[in-house]
C-alpha cells in the first residue's frame, strides 16, 4: 500500500513539471513545427479603420441631416410636395406655379372661390393637337395683339346653349339680341352688310355714311326709313334720285316746302318788256326736264313767261 501511494506522489510530481514546463516560452523550437503569429488588426491599419469607421459615421449623419432639411423646405407630406397636392381628382397646385418647360395637361381648372391667372413674360400659347399630333388649335397672348388660331372661334353665353360670336372661313356670326358700337368714328364695313335693323341709341342720332363710294340699301320687300320723334334729313353733294320703276313716289306731309328753288325771270324773246314787280307769292313750275322753279302768281299763269329758266337746265 505504501508502494502504490508512492506512485501516486511521484505521478503528480511528473503532471505538476509537465504543466510548468508547458507554460513557460521554450526559445527552442521543436524541429519540424512552423512559427505562430499573432492573429488581429494591430498598430497603424487599426488605427486607420477607426478613422475610416468614424468618417462614414459622419457622413451618414450629414446625409441625414441634409435629407431632414429638404424634407422640411420642400414640405413633403403624404399628399405631395410644397404647393403640389396629390388627390383622386388630380394634381392639384396651390399659391403661385413656374413652369420652366411645355406643360401636357387635359385640364385645367382654378379653386371655386379663386381666379385662374396665366402669367408670363413674352406671350402665353395654348395648343391643341390631334391624336397623330398635328396642331388643330392656337391660342396666344401677346404683350400687343391676341391671336387665335382654329377652324372655327365660339364665344358662348354662361349656359353653354347660345353662341353669341362665331367666326369661320365663310362668315362672321353675332347671336347677340342687340349689337352696340360705342366708337366715336362708329362702325366701317369694306363690304356689304346684311341686317334686319338698323336703330340708334335714345336720344343719339344714327348717321349711315359713305365718304368716298356709294351708299345703297336693298330689300325685296321694302325698305323704311323711319323718325320717330325726330327729322330725316338725307343731304348729298350731286344729284339725289327718287326713282320708282313700277310704283308711285307719295310726299304725305301737312306742310311740304322746297327751299331755294330757281326764280324765273321773263324771257325777253317771248315777252319783250314784261316786268313784275315784287311780291312774296310765287308759283311752282315745271321745266319739260322735270326741273322745278318759281314764278310770280298772277290772275294767270306766268310759267310760259318765265322759263328761261329751262335753258340752261
Amino acid at each position: 500500500m505504501d508502494r502504490s501511494a508512492s506512485l501516486d506522489i511521484e505521478a503528480l510530481k511528473m503532471t505538476q513539471e509537465q504543466y510548468i514546463l508547458a507554460s513557460q516560452p521554450n526559445p527552442l523550437q521543436r524541429p519540424g513545427c512552423a512559427q505562430a503569429y499573432p492573429v488581429g488588426i494591430y498598430g497603424w491599419r487599426k488605427r486607420c479603420l477607426y478613422f475610416f469607421i468614424l468618417l462614414l459615421l459622419v457622413t451618414m449623419i450629414v446625409n441625414l441631416a441634409l435629407t431632414i432639411w429638404i424634407l422640411k423646405v420642400m414640405n413633403f407630406t403624404m399628399d405631395g410636395m410644397g404647393n403640389l397636392r396629390v388627390t383622386k381628382e388630380g394634381v392639384r397646385l396651390e399659391g403661385i406655379s413656374e413652369f420652366l418647360l411645355p406643360l401636357y395637361v387635359k385640364e385645367i381648372q382654378s379653386r371655386k372661390d379663386s381666379p385662374l391667372i396665366l402669367q408670363s413674360d413674352r406671350n402665353v400659347t395654348v395648343n391643341a393637337r390631334n391624336n397623330i399630333g398635328q396642331l388643330t388649335g392656337q391660342l396666344t397672348v401677346g404683350s400687343e395683339v391676341v391671336e387665335a388660331q382654329c377652324q372655327r372661334f365660339e364665344v358662348r353665353s354662361s349656359d353653354g346653349e347660345r353662341v353669341l360670336f362665331s367666326a369661320d372661313e365663310q362668315e362672321i356670326s353675332i347671336g347677340t339680341d342687340k349689337l352696340r358700337v360705342t366708337g366715336n368714328e362708329g362702325v366701317v364695313f369694306e363690304h356689304s352688310v346684311e341686317t334686319p335693323h338698323i336703330r340708334a341709341e335714345a336720344s343719339q342720332d344714327l348717321k349711315l355714311e359713305s365718304p368716298t363710294r356709294t351708299l345703297t340699301l336693298e330689300a325685296p320687300k321694302g325698305v323704311e326709313l323711319n323718325a320717330g320723334i325726330g327729322e330725316f334729313k338725307a343731304s348729298c353733294r350731286k344729284d339725289l334720285t327718287l326713282e320708282s320703276s313700277e310704283g308711285d313716289i307719295v310726299l304725305n306731309a301737312k306742310t311740304i316746302r322746297l327751299r331755294s328753288l330757281p326764280h324765273g325771270t321773263a324771257d325777253p324773246l317771248l315777252a319783250p318788256g314784261t316786268t313784275y314787280a315784287k311780291q312774296t307769292v310765287y308759283e311752282v313750275c315745271v321745266c319739260p326736264s322735270g326741273k322745278l322753279y318759281l314764278s310770280p302768281a298772277e290772275s294767270a299763269s306766268t310759267c310760259q313767261t318765265t322759263n328761261s329758266v329751262c335753258l340752261w337746265s
